[in-house]
């Protein structure tokens, strides 16, 4: 065998020529090529901290950018953390304002490769990036970007009841309303932490996509503090409608206060804190107005109260039409007009005894004090044996009416 001969550089070159191009009747067919005479190319004449590819010189990686949200966004979420992420670099510097010019604060992580947003973003605001970047070899680069927030169209708003600060009867259901229709449930859900210092279980029951009610299996405990934490700022409702806040809204329970209205016996028994104080007597509705049955919960108070027979439908002629009158120690049972107030002059003498009223419970003047008197916004009253069925839930607080393996299912 031949000694085999180092080789240089240009014979190394030289040879890079030589290409086998087939075999013919047995017999290789050898082409020789032209020697690489080409110059070399730009990136080997330069400093030898390159990106591009080359021979000999070792080669820096090219510098890559991340940033969130991309530049022109729109619709962006305020609850998201603006980001700008350094790959096979660093981050020199970034400022990030909105169309005020108010900056949002942020930190570098401890690689110096990531900028993360600290502070929220607000809605429909148009932000501006301004970073600069250096890469592997300290070569900076410096680039301008712009999102813009989720405008005011997609901004969903929510309100609740109870107030908070406020104080109510055992009785009173949680409603929320939301300023938008709520497709995605379960991310609402879940962000709305609902306790009670009376450790009840609550469930949540849609009525609509814009409105929800709360409640335990039985009512509040009594002297209870309920709490909500709405952490909504962000939530995604569905739809391209995002939250735009978060708040704790607290309330508490009065004391047990019910009322028991028993058509068969023309009276109402009342109960505090679970003990039976009083008796009254009644008048409940007529038979083309019975008074609806199950439970009931006061939904407001007035001292006196203007009544309008037709804001249940009826005109001058038709049969139980009334005048417009005042009634006094009136407590609002449902939206249609059922309440529990003083009993008319004309309905005195049938109290106890024959229901002349259209669907409302009737009493006698000192016992009708005295309920309203005692009796708060959100305390229960039970009526049973009129014939009519329940209040429907919609038609004030009736949410107890509804059985609890129903109520817990959207």
């Amino acid at each position: 065998m031949a000694e085999r001969r180092k080789l240089g550089r240009g014979s190394r070159a030289a040879l890079a020529g030589i290409l086998v191009v087939g075999v013919l009747g047995g017999a290789a067919g050898i082409a020789i090529a032209q020697p690489w005479t080409q110059q070399a190319p730009a990136s080997e004449a330069g400093t030898p901290l390159r990106t591009q590819p080359g021979l000999v010189t070792p080669v820096v990686k090219p510098l890559e950018l991340g940033v969130t949200p991309t530049d022109g966004a729109t619709e962006v979420n305020p609850a998201m953390s603006p980001q700008v992420k350094a790959v096979n670099g660093r981050v020199v510097s970034v400022h990030l304002a909105d169309a005020k010019g108010v900056e949002v604060k942020g930190s570098v992580s401890a690689d110096g490769v990531t900028w993360t947003a600290q502070d929220p973003l607000a809605f429909n605001m148009a932000y501006t990036y301004e970073f600069t970047l250096a890469d592997g070899a300290g070569r900076e680069t410096t680039k301008k970007q712009t999102f813009h927030t989720v405008t005011a169209a997609n901004e969903a708003d929510a309100a609740v009841f109870p107030r908070n600060g406020s104080t109510v009867g055992t009785g009173q259901p949680i409603q929320i309303t939301f300023s938008e229709p709520v497709t995605n449930k379960e991310a609402v859900e879940k962000a709305v932490a609902i306790t009670s210092t009376s450790n009840q279980d609550v469930r949540w029951h849609w009525y609509s996509d814009k409105m929800a009610r709360i409640r335990p299996a039985t009512f509040w405990a009594p002297n209870a503090k309920v709490t909500l934490a709405l952490r909504l700022f962000g939530v995604d409702f569905g739809k391209g409608m995002i939250g735009n806040f978060n708040a704790d809204v607290s309330f508490t329970t009065g004391p047990s206060r019910l009322a028991v209205v028993d058509d068969t016996t023309k009276t109402m028994q009342v109960f505090l804190d679970g003990q039976h104080v009083k008796t009254f007597p009644v008048t409940l509705g007529d038979a083309g107005w019975l008074s609806p049955t199950g439970y009931a919960v006061i939904m407001e108070q007035e001292r006196y109260s203007h009544f309008n027979a037709g804001s249940i439908g009826l005109k001058p002629g038709d049969k139980g039409y009334y005048p417009p009158l005042t009634v006094e120690h009136a407590n609002r049972l449902t939206n249609s007009g059922v309440y529990v107030h003083q009993a008319l002059p004309s309905a005195i003498p049938y109290v106890g005894n024959t229901n002349v009223s259209h669907g409302c419970v009737g009493l006698l003047p000192d016992d009708a004090a005295w309920f309203f008197n005692t009796f708060k916004p959100g305390d229960i009253v039970q009526t049973l044996n009129t014939g009519a069925p329940p209040i429907e839930p919609l038609e004030g607080w009736g949410d107890w009416n509804m059985d609890w393996a129903t109520y817990a299912k959207h």
